[in-house]
């Protein structure tokens, strides 16, 4: 899937939920790969962070970030619309700490970003799929994540008394995130509200924007959105507090009783997995063997059939790299699946047969023994092979590299080689081969 933006500048002006001032809110529109920012325009500089797991701040009754002295609190609605909606690039301008609560759902934020009319870019979202599970418990909370082919969230929220238990499971897509998350407004139980107001918190919150659970009674300015709206809720917040990954997701979260702290350990285990990913993509990027590239481009396959008598298909080398000096070369064979004798050697199981593998080197050093009289009028005769050894099977996909050493003459008319086969830089054969050099 395709990186995401907006086409246009929207706004909104609401109230923030725990410092209780008046804020505005503009998305913008941003490029390919920049991720999103929030940009403090009320602050010197307009500075700005990019919200990650590596910058969580304050965990209670929401999830904040903070980069230096710049702090941005309360993101998770924001967060949560964002990435419902696969929205990659985007740059939120604030003129105060934290974004307004609204309604305390992400309705708003989700149709703002409707209205700015979300366009495809050209490069690919970056996605990680879930290699192994991951499970954290605390108490009567838990948290597995595991590997699937999608992001889908179970999810059980209740509170101490299990009066108000409820439990879903959803496909997330933006269309299921628009219609049936969004619109889930926060809730609080009615004896927390004195000590979050007693600590600071929830200065801007009413039952305009929340939701309150007063024993067996639900206080609202509305009828509940959903019989379920608690947990729909719950599932709200988990998906904007995982946007903290930078990425999109792929795996199955099964969640009892989630929670912003809870949430963000999971998060960060999370990101360690993907860590732990790409060193070991990287790793095995660095042990891929390279392809050689000859020195001198001008010996090729043009060259060696003008120089040794070989044809299809026995001709088994397919360039010369260099000529270390007169009496060693390095030579290519490139092994394909399409050589004729992988059809019975064997079926369903393909080798180079190891007698071919002599055959390379011995024409890798008649190709060198030739050199020897310029390549006019003269064959290399194949007389015999001594201490011939085979290390490794020789597969398709396989680059032997040849080498090729001169270890003595005997007058004009017999040379003796020493060779190797070489698979990404490993030994796979080797001997010494004695040659006749006659006239043709």
């Amino acid at each position: 899937m395709k990186q995401r933006t907006i086409s246009r500048e929207v706004s909104v002006q609401g109230v923030g939920l725990h410092t209780g001032k008046t804020v505005k809110l503009t998305f913008l529109p941003a490029p390919v790969n920049t991720g999103i920012i929030f940009r403090r325009i009320d602050l010197f500089g307009k500075p700005e962070i990019c919200p990650t797991i590596q910058k969580v701040d304050d965990l209670v009754r929401c999830t904040s970030v903070q980069l230096g002295s710049v702090h941005v609190g309360t993101i998770e609605h924001v967060m949560s619309a964002l990435a419902g909606l696969k929205i990659d690039n985007i740059i939120i301008e604030l003129d105060a700490e934290e974004p307004p609560i609204l309604d305390g759902s992400a309705k708003y934020f989700a149709n703002l970003l409707y209205e700015a009319e979300p366009i495809e870019l050209e490069a690919e979202r970056k996605v990680f799929s879930l290699q192994e599970p991951i499970s954290i418990t605390e108490g009567n909370r838990s948290l597995i994540a595991l590997p699937y082919d999608g992001f889908k969230i179970t999810c059980t929220s209740a509170d101490d008394r299990g009066i108000h238990t409820q439990h879903l499971s959803l496909d997330i897509t933006p269309e299921c995130y628009a219609s049936e998350i969004a619109p889930a407004r926060t809730f609080a139980m009615y004896e927390d509200i004195e000590p979050l107001l007693a600590c600071g918190k929830i200065q801007g919150g009413s039952l305009d924007c929340a939701v309150v659970i007063k024993g067996d009674q639900i206080l609202s300015k509305e009828p509940l959105r959903f019989p379920d709206e608690f947990v729909r809720h719950k599932i709200l917040d988990l998906i904007g507090d995982l946007a903290l990954l930078g990425m999109d997701l792929r795996c199955h979260l099964i969640a009892i009783r989630p929670g912003h702290a809870f949430n963000a350990k999971l998060t960060k285990q999370i990101f360690e997995q993907y860590k732990e990913s790409c060193q070991q993509t990287a790793q095995k990027k660095k042990s891929l063997p390279k392809a050689i590239i000859a020195e001198d481009p001008s010996f090729d396959a043009i060259k060696i059939l003008n120089t040794l008598p070989h044809r299809y298909p026995f001709l088994l080398v397919d360039r010369v790299v260099k000529f270390i000096d007169d009496n060693s070369l390095v030579a290519l064979k490139n092994v394909t699946i399409n050589e004729p004798y992988f059809a019975g050697h064997y079926p369903g199981h393909p080798v180079m047969p190891g007698v071919l593998q002599i055959e390379a080197m011995s024409q890798a050093a008649g190709i060198l023994m030739l050199k020897r009289y310029q390549y006019e009028s003269r064959l290399a005769y194949f007389m015999s092979c001594d201490k011939v050894k085979f290390r490794k099977p020789v597969v398709p996909g396989d680059q032997l590299e040849i080498t090729v050493k001169i270890i003595r003459y005997r007058g004009d008319k017999i040379g003796v080689a020493a060779a190797e086969c070489r698979v990404a830089g490993e030994v796979v054969s080797s001997a010494e081969l004695m040659f006749s050099i006659v006239k043709a």
